[in-house]
């Protein structure tokens, strides 16, 4: 599935520039399922493997201004992450069964040392991805992380979900205001407000669902009380009223997603000059994103390969950027400063811990 690239006017007659995914899934296929096969020979382990595999594949084929990305991280880096990892849960498991109550004491210093491992996460992923030959880095420290998540989490609970906006900002600040590209910083403004109009808007399409639901479900109850065994009907429509409710909150979710996405990525900024676009649309969005699950059920996974391909050259088609200035120029410049800062990482350091 190939797209292909678009520009479109923005103010003051400059243009954007959309990305495109070039790959197709029958193509993504062929290593789809040679990565399953592998992974279930070698009892998971190759699965590190089949990850940058995968990621390579999606990178080289993910096309911007002409040129693609690439990933550089190696099997083995993310094969440790995932052994720290398992073997980290292994321990817990143990202590669940062997001293319960120390397992009470270890949760709450998980929950403190989680944040450094999603730094350590986005840090890795970024240094092991690159653009025209300059590798991207991440300088957020852990406590920004500390902020951005935890305490992020906390005021989301506190306020039954009512200043997840606020903690939402918080989170995708701390993701672009501490990336790099070469050395050039990313930055991100998001509006309060767009944010929050987002949320209550997700909250209205809820709750008018659901009233639609009761009311039919009152009617229909109605109707049913005046014919013999109404009693159970009325029940069994109840509880089919109940399973409605479920995929309403999955597209409210997407629904929600898919506006932050917009917010977030339309208010980013590279090097304070070139700017980032995102237009996706909400119900496309959320009508991919589901009719991916219920197909690659339906066919017992072997879609899957098609449906990661769908979502990426669809998230793809609708991400742009304006380059604020001559595209080579500006790319050379970025190239001489950064090419240092690119050896450095050549040899990567670190693991991910797959956060």
């Amino acid at each position: 599935m190939a797209a292909v690239e678009q520009n479109y006017p923005a103010g003051g007659g400059s243009l954007f520039q959309r990305a495109s995914f070039t790959g197709s899934a029958s193509e993504y296929f062929g290593i789809w399922i040679v990565n399953i096969l592998l992974t279930i020979v070698t009892l998971g382990i190759y699965s590190a493997w089949a990850k940058v595999r995968r990621n390579r594949y999606f990178y080289g084929n993910t096309v911007i201004l002409g040129h693609s990305f690439e990933y550089h991280a190696q099997g083995k880096q993310i094969l440790i992450g995932r052994l720290i990892v398992f073997g980290l849960l292994i321990v817990l498991n143990i202590l669940a069964h062997v001293a319960p109550l120390a397992v009470l004491a270890v949760w709450p210093v998980l929950l403190v040392v989680f944040p450094w491992f999603l730094m350590r996460g986005l840090r890795f992923n970024a240094r092991v991805t690159s653009y025209r030959n300059v590798r991207f880095d991440f300088v957020g420290t852990y406590g920004g992380a500390f902020k951005a998540i935890f305490l992020g989490a906390v005021v989301t609970v506190i306020s039954v979900g009512l200043l997840s906006p606020i903690a939402s900002r918080w989170f995708y600040k701390y993701v672009f205001d501490n990336l790099r590209y070469g050395d050039r910083p990313f930055s991100t403004e998001p509006r309060l407000g767009a944010l929050y109009e987002a949320f209550f808007t997700v909250i209205a399409i809820v709750i008018a669902a659901v009233v639609i639901l009761g009311l039919f479900g009152a009617v229909a109850g109605g109707f049913g009380d005046r014919s013999i065994g109404a009693g159970m009907g009325s029940i069994s429509l109840w509880h089919w009223m109940v399973v409605l409710i479920f995929p309403i909150y999955i597209f409210a979710a997407l629904y929600y997603r898919a506006t932050v996405r917009n917010i977030i990525w339309s208010a980013a900024m590279l090097d304070h000059r070139h700017q980032l676009k995102s237009d996706i649309g909400r119900r496309r969005y959320a009508w991919i994103a589901i009719s991916n699950v219920v197909v690659t059920l339906i066919t017992l996974g072997l879609m899957r390969p098609w449906a990661a391909v769908r979502m990426q050259a669809f998230l793809a088609e609708h991400t742009s950027v304006h380059v604020d200035g001559e595209i080579g120029v500006v790319f050379d410049q970025i190239r001489s400063t950064g090419s240092a800062i690119s050896a450095e990482y050549l040899d990567i350091d670190g693991f991910d811990f797959g956060f």
